[in-house]
C-alpha cells in the first residue's frame, strides 16, 4: 500500500497520541473511522466527517444552520447582501475564465521559465498562480505600487509559512502600509463608477469588487473582499497545484493517467478547504449528537473524502478511480451547496492544464526539503504542501497521450 503522504496523518489505529497543536492530526486521531459526527473538546466543537451530514450542513436546505459564507468574511462580520456576493462571483468567475482562455498557449512558457531544472515547493506553485494571474488581480495599467503591493501581500502573507518569517510589528506595519495603498485605490475607482457614465466590463478583480458591491459599499469592507480573491488564487489554487505536483512527483507510475483523474485525486486527498465552520440554528440532532447555536459545527473536507465506508483504499493515491462513477456525496473539495466555491470550475481547469503540461513535457521527481518545516503538511486555514523541490527533466513520455 501506497501512502498518499509519508509524513502524513497516523493511519487509523495508529498508535501514539497526537501533538494537541495540530488540528488535522486531532481530528483524524479522533475519528478513526468511527462515528462520523463528535463532541471534541480539544477542536473545541462538534466535528463532521460523515459526508450525509456534511453535506446537511454546508447545503443547508433546511436552514440547518445559521446562513454565512466562506469566502465574504470581513473583520466586522459577512460582506453582503446575498445578491452582491452573488454578482461578484459571476463577474470574477467570468473574468478569469475568459483570460485563462485567452493565456492558455502561455504556460508551458511560463512552466519552462519558472519551474525548470529545479523549484522550491508549494511556493513555486503559488508564484507560478500569480504570475499566470497577475492581469486578473490588477490590470496591467493599474499604478505599479499597487503591483509591487499585492506582489508583497503573497510574499509575505499568503506563501506557506510567509506569517513566521517576519516579527509582528513588521507585519502590523506592513498590514497598515498596503491596506491604507488598496483602500486608496478602492475609493478611487468608487469615484469613477460613480462619475463616469460609461459601462465598461470589469478589468480586473479590483473592478470585480467594486462593482459587485456598488459605490456606497464601504471600501473597507471591499478591500478585505479583495483580499480574499488575492488568497484565493494565488494562495488556495497555489496550494492545490502543490498538492498535485507533490502526489505527480512521489507517484512516477502514476504520471501518464489523464491529469483530470490526477487533479481530482489530489483534491480528494488534501482538499485546500479542508475546514468549514457553521453555527446550528437551533437545538437539534446532528448524526446522533444533540448540538445547540452555542455549539460550533466543524465539518472535515478531509475526514469526508477519506472516510472508509464511502471509498476504497481511502489513504492511497489512486487517480484510476476517477475512470469510474464515484461516490459524490462524499467528495466536497469546494464546500456544497449555495456558498460552494464560484471558482471550482476555473480552478480545476488551470490545475489540469498545468498537470498536462508537466506529464505531457517533462519527467517530475522530487525530494523533500531540508528546512523544519518539511516534514508534512502544513496546517492552517488552508492545507498547504509540505516543503519539497521538484526537478523537471525531458522524458521518454506517455506516447498515447501525445
Amino acid at each position: 500500500m501506497t501512502s498518499s503522504s509519508p509524513s502524513g496523518p497516523r493511519p487509523r489505529g495508529a498508535g501514539p497520541a497526537v501533538r494537541r497543536d495540530d488540528a488535522l492530526a486531532l481530528l483524524t486521531a479522533e475519528f478513526d473511522g468511527g462515528p462520523g459526527v463528535w463532541r471534541s473538546a480539544p477542536a473545541g466543537g462538534v466535528c463532521v466527517a460523515d459526508p450525509e451530514v456534511a453535506r446537511a450542513v454546508l447545503g443547508n436546505r433546511h436552514g440547518v444552520v445559521a446562513d454565512t459564507s466562506d469566502f465574504y468574511h470581513h473583520r466586522d462580520g459577512v460582506f453582503g447582501p446575498r445578491a452582491a456576493q452573488v454578482a461578484i462571483g459571476r463577474a470574477a468567475r467570468l473574468l478569469i475564465q475568459r483570460h485563462l482562455r485567452e493565456h492558455r498557449a502561455d504556460l508551458p512558457r511560463l512552466v519552462a521559465e519558472l519551474l525548470a531544472p529545479r523549484s522550491e515547493w508549494p511556493d513555486a506553485g503559488n508564484r507560478l498562480v500569480l504570475r499566470h494571474l497577475r492581469d486578473v488581480l490588477l490590470h496591467p495599467d493599474a499604478p505599479p505600487h499597487l503591483h509591487t503591493t499585492v506582489e508583497a501581500i503573497v510574499s509575505r502573507a499568503v506563501l506557506a509559512g510567509a506569517r513566521g518569517r517576519h516579527s509582528a510589528p513588521s507585519r502590523l506595519l506592513f498590514r497598515r502600509r498596503a491596506l491604507a495603498a488598496l483602500h486608496a485605490e478602492i475609493r478611487t475607482r468608487q469615484r469613477a463608477a460613480r462619475t463616469d457614465g460609461r459601462r465598461s466590463g470589469p478589468r480586473d478583480l479590483m473592478d470585480v469588487v467594486v462593482g459587485g458591491g456598488g459605490p456606497a459599499a464601504d471600501p473597507r469592507e471591499l478591500v478585505e473582499v479583495y483580499l480574499s480573491f488575492v488568497f484565493a488564487t494565488a494562495g488556495s489554487i497555489g496550494f492545490a497545484l502543490g498538492w498535485s505536483v507533490h502526489l505527480l512527483a512521489t507517484h512516477p507510475g502514476r504520471a501518464c493517467a489523464p491529469p483530470s483523474w490526477i487533479v481530482r485525486e489530489a483534491l480528494r486527498l488534501w482538499p485546500v478547504a479542508w475546514l468549514f465552520a457553521r453555527t446550528p440554528s437551533r437545538a437539534q440532532e446532528l448524526g446522533g449528537v444533540r448540538v445547540t447555536p452555542q455549539d460550533r459545527l466543524m465539518v472535515c473536507s478531509y475526514l469526508v473524502h477519506r472516510h472508509p465506508g464511502h471509498w476504497e483504499r481511502p489513504d492511497e493515491f489512486v487517480p484510476e478511480r476517477w475512470a469510474e462513477a464515484v461516490p459524490d456525496a462524499a467528495y466536497l473539495p469546494f464546500g456544497h451547496g449555495p456558498h460552494t466555491c464560484a471558482g471550482a470550475t476555473v480552478t480545476v481547469r488551470l490545475l489540469e492544464d498545468v498537470v498536462g503540461i508537466l506529464t505531457r513535457d517533462w519527467r517530475v521527481s522530487s525530494a523533500p526539503s531540508a528546512t523544519p518545516d518539511g516534514a508534512g503538511p502544513q496546517v492552517g486555514p488552508a492545507l498547504a504542501p509540505p516543503r519539497f523541490t521538484v526537478t523537471l527533466s525531458r522524458p521518454d513520455g506517455c506516447p498515447e497521450r501525445r
